[in-house]
């Protein structure tokens, strides 16, 4: 689809969800896509991206970033402890917190740097054993240790297993959303992002539907 497309797709899912399209955010997930695709989105308008790696963020936007002004990078991917100073350091925004010792080490990092980025905490929805995230049972207590370590948890991430209907885990991020008292969900890909609307996604992530399949 092209970008109007989708951002038509996404006005519309939030229409009839009786929701302000302002208040999603699309975030185009430019992982592993070449800079030919990047550059016409860019130029197309849109600010805001996601990528897994750091070390693919910091090569591409360290580069690009200040050509495009306002331009935001979201790390969406599993975070390793020795990448996180990088990733704070170039991200307004990881979805990625899944686990006490990273939690600790972001916190710790927020100290020395003097800021940190917005901070989704991630659900395994469907407790699939390969899958990162904090277990549904766990989530309400890994959140409170997260605020006491002062860190600006604004909501809350999953991704549904592939196999089964994602609005069940949509649901389910949503009502732990609000018991803690988070606005933030980051939920919805390219093949569910209206569904994702449709049950309070705030931030969706889309990256084939935007770039095409990745080679």
């Amino acid at each position: 689809m092209s970008l109007d497309r989708i951002r038509r797709s996404i006005a519309e899912a939030a229409r009839a969800a009786d929701r302000d399209p302002a208040d999603i955010t699309l975030v185009a997930v430019s992982k592993m896509q070449p800079e030919s695709r990047v550059l016409p989105v860019l130029e197309a308008g849109q600010r805001v991206f996601g990528e897994n790696r750091v070390q693919e963020a910091q090569s591409r936007w360290g580069a690009l970033a200040p050509r495009f002004p306002g331009t935001e990078l979201h790390i969406i991917g599993p975070l390793q402890t020795n990448k996180a100073r990088a990733a704070m350091e170039i991200a307004h925004a990881i979805h990625s917190l899944d686990r006490p010792r990273l939690a600790e080490t972001l916190a710790r990092l927020a100290q020395e740097l003097g800021r940190c980025p917005e901070l989704f905490v991630q659900v395994n929805t469907g407790e699939e054993p390969q899958k990162a995230g904090v277990l549904p049972a766990e989530t309400d207590d890994f959140v409170a240790r997260c605020r006491d370590l002062d860190l600006p948890v604004v909501g809350l991430m999953c991704i549904p297993p592939a196999e089964e209907d994602p609005a069940p885990h949509f649901d389910m991020l949503r009502e732990m959303a609000a018991r803690n008292g988070l606005a933030g969900l980051s939920m919805g890909m390219s093949g569910d992002f209206e569904a994702a609307i449709a049950r309070g996604a705030t931030h969706v992530r889309v990256g084939s539907a935007i770039f095409g399949a990745r080679d």
